[in-house]
């Protein structure tokens, strides 16, 4: 009597399948490429009909492709990361892959012990949200020639392919949709930048656009947990506006969350004072009168991240590759005080970012 509850075996997809067992081998060791596509059609069919799931560290101790995708975050606690690793996810399974996550909470050492763990189960690549700090650990596996490649965070001592956001787009994009709204005074409120360097380039790119004298602008570096020091700042900012419409810009989801909960708390009304946010989260659009977003394309960002590992384990002595996209603008009452309709701007609509001259400010 055949009993279901035994998991599959290679030999039985491909028995059900009408192929041979090295044809499934294929399948699920990332040589698909060699299969018909009838073939790979009547595999999935027997995989999913039987419930089969193929065993990657088995693959692994027989010394052959372990299947896995390693990746490690530095905050699986922020809504970027939750957001990044799924479309992670969804281009390793796309591929045949597997992914395998962990998490350093922005610690060095965390880091490094997390980074020889995932090495323990031979990975074929690694996707690295980085602490931001140097790493000897992450230099050497990138010199060893595993296939690695930062994500959101780039480090200068680490030579390997980077994806992300455009940062000067954004900023860019964020200023145009303000300045259009009609605010003429801007607040770019940030966490220190130091261990970030997507946060050091919006906090670059923001000085730079306001140097040309046409808006004023002014930055605010603040730990989130500081709440009397985030209500000071806000006070003199709002006080200091004079006949100018106020609008503040947060570097990130985080940002964006304490700033909403302040505002509302000190009672300044969305909309007259403009808020803005970089990274779009779910409550964005529930809060009233909703809040207005930058939204990165993690679905993308995710994918790009997995070709350039897969590209990078065929062609190992290219040159790193930089990979970044637009965000996808949403507007929402936070910037629009006479309406609550929201509208989303494609990143195809937004112009490419142009110099601006640099003067004090």
């Amino acid at each position: 009597m055949n009993d279901r509850r035994r998991p599959a075996t290679i030999l039985e997809v491909a028995r059900q399948a009408g192929v041979s067992k090295t044809s499934v081998s294929r399948y699920y060791s990332g040589e698909r490429e060699r299969l018909s596509g009838a073939m790979r059609e009547r595999i999935v069919a027997a995989a999913t009909a039987l419930g089969y799931q193929p065993n990657p560290m088995a693959r692994g101790l027989k010394g052959g492709p372990s299947g896995l995708v390693g990746m490690l975050v530095a905050d699986i606690r922020n809504p970027f990361s939750v957001a990044i690793m799924h479309g992670v996810e969804q281009a390793c399974r796309q591929a045949g892959l597997s992914l395998m996550v962990c998490n350093s909470d922005n610690d060095l050492e965390q880091e490094r012990q997390q980074l020889a763990l995932l090495s323990s189960y031979r990975i074929e690549g690694l996707v690295v949200n980085a602490t931001g700090r140097h790493s000897d650990a992450l230099a050497q596996l990138a010199d060893s020639g595993t296939p690695l490649v930062l994500l959101d965070r780039s480090l200068a001592d680490v030579h390997a392919d980077e994806v992300g956001l455009d940062n000067d787009a954004a900023i860019d994009m964020a200023i145009a949709h303000l300045r259009e709204q009609g605010y003429g005074r801007l607040l770019f409120i940030t966490e220190p930048p130091a261990q970030a360097s997507s946060r050091q380039a919006r906090l670059e790119r923001f000085n730079q656009r306001c140097r040309d004298g046409s808006l004023s602008g002014d930055t605010l570096v603040i730990e989130l947990g500081d709440r009397q020091r985030l209500d000071q700042a806000l006070a003199r900012f709002v006080d200091s506006a004079g006949d100018s419409r106020p609008a503040i810009l947060c570097a990130n989801g985080q940002v964006t969350l304490a700033l909403t909960r302040r505002m509302k708390a000190l009672g300044y009304l969305l909309g007259e004072i403009g808020l803005m946010g970089i990274d779009e989260l779910e409550w964005c659009d529930l809060t009233e009168p909703g809040i207005t977003t930058l939204a990165q394309p993690t679905g993308a960002i995710g994918k790009a991240a997995v070709d350039c590992l897969r590209a990078r384990a065929v062609g190992p002595r290219q040159a790193p590759q930089r990979a970044t996209f637009a965000p996808t603008l949403t507007a929402r009452g936070s910037t629009q005080p006479t309406a609550n309709t929201s509208v989303t701007v494609e990143p195809s609509s937004v112009s490419s970012s142009s110099s601006t001259s640099e003067t004090s400010s």
